[in-house]
């Protein structure tokens, strides 16, 4: 009987998941786990542990993308290109940077992907990278964060204040919240040591989620105040004076950290932990900012002929309190399938390094509980999201 790989095959061309790794999570400050390293050492931690791990393909590789968010800096240059130097890769391997907020770290390896089933290469390291310490949130200053010649729907507004004006909009309850950040904690503190960190590498001495709050419970939580109004007013212009009933904590976002993860795929399948089975990116309402995800999710779904019930683990960004919150309200969708090891309102959210992370915790989820099929959620804001659903390979 054919076996996964050779099916797969069969039918076409197939992007692999040969390995994917990732790095603990450090704090966002000149004391923080992994500050005193550089981008590039954090990606090459990870491929000389993919090196090892895939018994030398990773540095076979043929290219190596990148996904950042803040690109100046630590990392400016090319921060790909940057880390294929300081790696040692092959000097023919190509290498490039990209930008798609949030999502970043998930579009890399979704374009190494298509390059793969297109027949553009065969193999290609692939993930994110972001350095808080470092590029703080809005380092580029670029021009577009305070224009005001763009229309009110496409003015751009911090994504924590869109968090706060969408839960206001879709009526998300402090209680609501509250109950998904203590559900972040309570299952990032109880996957640690287990298989569902296998695929975590202890980087700098730091082998924990340091921005995770192991003695959270619910009444620290209900007592926390809301924390972005001072923010909201900042961007009062960009809301057309509409004031909002700011609702998220700082127990409601992702503590700002540094962070990294990196996939080697391939199209050949031997000894792949994974196969994609559909990769879609989608751009979304900017108003509403956090809600592409939504539409990839949906439409990455239906290019696999599956729905939620045949996942048997979700990795869904907790960009915020509030989308954790929308997707369980209002998908059909088992609690205890998504995020079981916790997610970002725990463990932090190194911003172009996100996807990649989340893909390298879904595979670990997976071989935990032996499933078969994934999925993996990301969001970005003013309107990004993209969605991945892989097949787990017998290996």
């Amino acid at each position: 009987m054919e076996d996964d790989v050779a099916i797969a095959e069969r039918k076409g061309r197939s992007a692999y998941i040969v390995d994917a790794v990732r790095t603990p999570r450090g704090k966002a400050r000149p004391d923080g786990g992994l500050a005193s390293l550089t981008p590039q050492a954090l990606i090459a931690a990870l491929i000389d542990t993919l090196a090892v791990r895939t018994q030398g393909r990773a540095r076979r590789a043929e290219g190596l993308i990148i996904g950042a968010v803040g690109q100046v800096g630590a990392q400016g240059a090319n921060v790909a290109l940057v880390s294929k130097l300081h790696a040692e890769l092959p000097d023919e391997a190509f290498a490039f940077s990209l930008n798609n907020y949030c999502v970043s770290g998930l579009t890399a390896i979704g374009q190494a992907a298509n390059m793969i089933t297109s027949g553009g290469a065969d193999q290609i390291l692939a993930g994110g990278v972001e350095m808080m310490s470092r590029v703080p949130f809005m380092g580029d200053k670029a021009d577009y964060y305070e224009d005001a010649s763009f229309p009110l729907r496409t003015r751009y507004i911090p994504v924590v204040v869109a968090a706060d004006r969408l839960a206001e909009d879709i009526g998300v309850t402090r209680q609501e919240m509250d109950s998904a950040a203590l559900r972040s904690q309570q299952r990032t503190a109880a996957a640690e040591g287990t298989m569902l960190t296998a695929s975590r590498i202890a980087v700098n001495g730091l082998d924990v989620e340091e921005p995770a709050r192991a003695s959270t419970t619910a009444e620290t939580l209900a007592v926390m105040p809301a924390a972005f109004e001072a923010l909201g007013a900042q961007y009062a212009d960009a809301l057309g004076g509409r004031t909002i009933d700011h609702r998220h904590t700082v127990a409601h976002a992702p503590p700002m950290c540094d962070g990294a993860g990196l996939a080697l795929m391939s199209s050949n399948g031997k000894g792949a932990r994974a196969r994609i089975v559909a990769y879609v990116e989608t751009g979304g309402d900017p108003h509403a900012s956090l809600t592409a995800g939504f539409t990839a999710m949906d439409r990455a779904l239906a290019k696999a002929g599956l729905d939620l019930k045949a996942m048997d683990r979700v990795e869904f960004m907790e960009a915020f309190a509030v989308t954790i919150v929308k997707f369980l309200r209002e998908r059909d969708v088992d609690v205890d399938k998504v995020n079981v090891g916790g997610g970002h309102l725990a463990k932090g959210h190194p911003m172009g390094a996100t996807g990649a992370i989340l893909l390298s915790s879904l595979l670990d989820a997976m071989d935990d509980c032996q499933g078969r099929y994934g999925l993996v959620v990301a969001v970005g804001a003013q309107g990004i999201g993209a969605a991945m659903v892989v097949e787990r390979l017998a290996r």
